[in-house]
């Protein structure tokens, strides 16, 4: 008997066995490129997250009346290189005239004080007893963040003087 080493293979094989190794094979391609793609677009990805907010000496609040308290801050959706401005107000709670100072802190993840920054504009003004101002909260992200999806952070206002 003499084998034909040359005489291609072939296997006999169901059609509807056939149609599932075709169908597998189509979705672990489109998983292995989907992956890829959310993997390399890591430096596109915006970030956000929600930020806890307090006052020492002062209240802050969403509105001018100072009936709604603000105790936290969701930034949204920010892309790198981008900023968000969110407007709060702030109130002296004391029986004194104060100025303001704003500190962050507990940065989760840690590296994310190297990307993220905020800035207020607060312009220095000595606020009465009671008084209330208005100003800006902007949260700015470097573009060259990378592999930051979700951050958080503690703001915290404080009345001096």
């Amino acid at each position: 008997m003499v084998v034909n080493s040359m005489a291609p293979v072939a296997i006999k094989v169901d059609n509807r066995v056939h149609r599932r190794v075709v169908f597998a094979t189509i979705g672990i391609i489109l998983v292995v490129i989907i992956g890829t793609i959310s993997v390399n677009s890591g430096s596109n990805r915006t970030i956000s997250y929600a930020i806890s907010m307090s006052g020492v000496g002062v209240g802050i609040y969403w509105d001018q009346a100072c009936t709604n308290r603000t105790l936290s801050l969701d930034w949204g959706l920010i892309a790198p290189g981008s900023n968000s401005t969110m407007k709060i107000h702030v109130r002296n709670e004391g029986d004194s005239a104060v100025s303001l100072w704003m500190a962050t802190s507990n940065y989760m993840p840690h590296v994310a004080s190297d990307y993220i920054t905020l800035a207020w504009t607060y312009t220095g003004r000595i606020l009465s007893a009671g008084e209330v101002i208005p100003m800006n909260l902007i949260l700015n992200v470097d573009p060259t963040v990378s592999g930051i999806t979700d951050f958080s952070f503690d703001i915290i206002i404080t009345a001096t003087g």
